[in-house]
């Protein structure tokens, strides 16, 4: 951990003893200029455009507002004037997890879900067929994809057969205890995914760090493991668990979490055995803007190895109710100036990634409108369940209808579509014929999801 962590002085973001620092021998007239031509930009342009500048201090507005247009318009070079959804549900399995992320306050430390504990914990875990009741309510009003992220339950194992080599085993660090000692069974991996695939609906699950819970205690290797999920109705892989891929802000917000190399390992496997993922980075904690450049940097190779990532999906930081905060490591998140050059940069640096998302969980629905102007292009999804940010301290909603995404896409004068998880079916939606509802989805009719 930097020497300059102090929980007791309250510092600010940016004064940690970290190696990489946002300075370059570059500058950002040059940075502006290769992004307004369309040219690779370097982990140095990139520094330039998201600081607007390591010439001077903070942001400079009339520099920022160049950025964002150079970004705008390469979005309509690229996507047009589209600004995609997805009618999805969040269907997070359970809440329990002893990681110990310092950003996160979704997690309940997993002693309290035993049997044995009598302490109180607000959270939950869900039955494999809990889940699928869930997900067959959901399907009824015309979802398309079922995302689904969950803490690292330690009786979670991949299947039976990782069961059985997990009781088998005398290690004490393999984060595993058996599910008779927890008040409620979450059964496997396996077994959750076979549960929520109703209906050839989508699923979009196991992260690469639960695939990284989900192989712990063996010798298989990712692909093994997106292999067997694969198997049980896997149809492609959420980017999270990512943070900051730079090991020395990791070693700060996420100890306890994989290293930045086996992020990349899993996301690389899971694409080797054909499932599309997405990315994402989550910003505006510790970091700075040389962490955010070289996490694109490993977003742009990695896409340039596979070719799997249909989105990226930056993810402001919401500090409030999070250990980070009240722990005094930080005393906010990214400022509105920051997030929308985060989306700018996003943008104009990877070249190879058509899609940008704009996350109104994060950013509201005014901010989200924003980012939309700022290089972003898709619009997140109906979510119908959202308990991550929500748990964090975020203030906005939790459910989208399609009618609020027709008035608030048209309300900027682009033009709103549905589409599936990986871009390739989508449905233009014409704000002259309401009643508007999901029309992709296994089970939609147009319906409105809800009346």
């Amino acid at each position: 951990m930097p020497d300059a962590f102090d929980a007791a002085t309250n510092v600010p973001r940016g004064e940690f003893d970290f190696t990489h620092r946002p300075s370059t021998d570059q500058s950002f007239e040059n940075a502006l200029a290769k992004a307004r031509d369309g040219l690779g930009l370097s982990v140095d342009d990139a520094i330039e455009l998201l600081t607007t500048g390591t010439d001077t201090e903070g942001v400079d507005p009339r520099r920022k507002e160049q950025v964002l247009e150079a970004a705008d318009r390469r979005r309509a070079e690229v996507v047009g004037e589209e600004v995609t959804f997805v009618a999805n549900l969040n269907n997070n399995v359970t809440t329990a997890c002893n990681t110990g992320c310092l950003f996160c306050n979704f997690k309940d430390r997993s002693e309290r879900f035993r049997t044995a504990s009598d302490e109180d914990h607000g959270g939950f875990t869900k039955t494999p067929a809990e889940s699928r009741a869930v997900v067959e309510d959901a399907i009824e009003m015309g979802i398309y994809e079922v995302c689904s992220v969950s803490g690292l339950h330690p009786a979670f194992a991949l299947d039976a057969e990782h069961r059985e080599i997990l009781e088998a085993s005398n290690r004490g660090d393999l984060n595993y205890r058996p599910p008779a000692e927890y008040d409620t069974d979450p059964g496997n991996y396996c077994e959750q995914l076979r549960a929520m695939n109703v209906g050839d609906v989508h699923l979009h699950s196991i992260t690469p760090e639960e695939a990284y819970h989900a192989r712990r205690g063996t010798d298989w290797d990712y692909e093994e493991v997106y292999g067997r999920l694969q198997d049980a109705g896997l149809d492609s892989v959420p980017g999270t668990a990512a943070e900051i891929l730079v090991d020395e802000v990791r070693d700060v917000i996420c100890p306890g979490k994989i290293r930045s190399d086996e992020w990349v390992e899993a996301m690389t496997a899971a694409a080797n055995v054909g499932l599309d993922t997405t990315a994402t980075i989550m910003y505006g904690h510790v970091d700075n803007e040389a962490h955010r450049a070289l996490h694109l940097q490993r977003i742009r190779e990695l896409q340039a190895e596979t070719g799997a990532i249909t989105e990226f999906v930056p993810l402001s930081f919401v500090h409030e109710e999070t250990p980070l905060y009240e722990e005094r490591m930080v005393d906010s998140g990214a400022t509105p100036a920051e997030d929308e050059l985060m989306i700018a940069v996003s943008r104009l640096f990877l070249d190879n990634i058509d899609h940008i998302q704009s996350s109104w969980v994060k950013y509201g629905d005014t901010g989200g409108l924003k980012m939309l102007t700022c290089g972003a292009d898709d619009f997140m999804g109906t979510i119908l369940s959202e308990e991550i940010t929500k748990r964090a301290g975020g203030d906005y909603g939790q459910m989208r209808t399609v009618q609020e995404y027709v008035d608030m896409i048209t309300a900027i004068g682009r033009v709103p579509v549905e589409r599936s998880t990986d871009y390739r079916q989508c449905r233009r939606i014409d704000p002259d014929d309401p009643p508007f509802g999901p029309m992709l989805g296994p089970r939609a009719d147009g319906t409105p999801m809800l009346e």
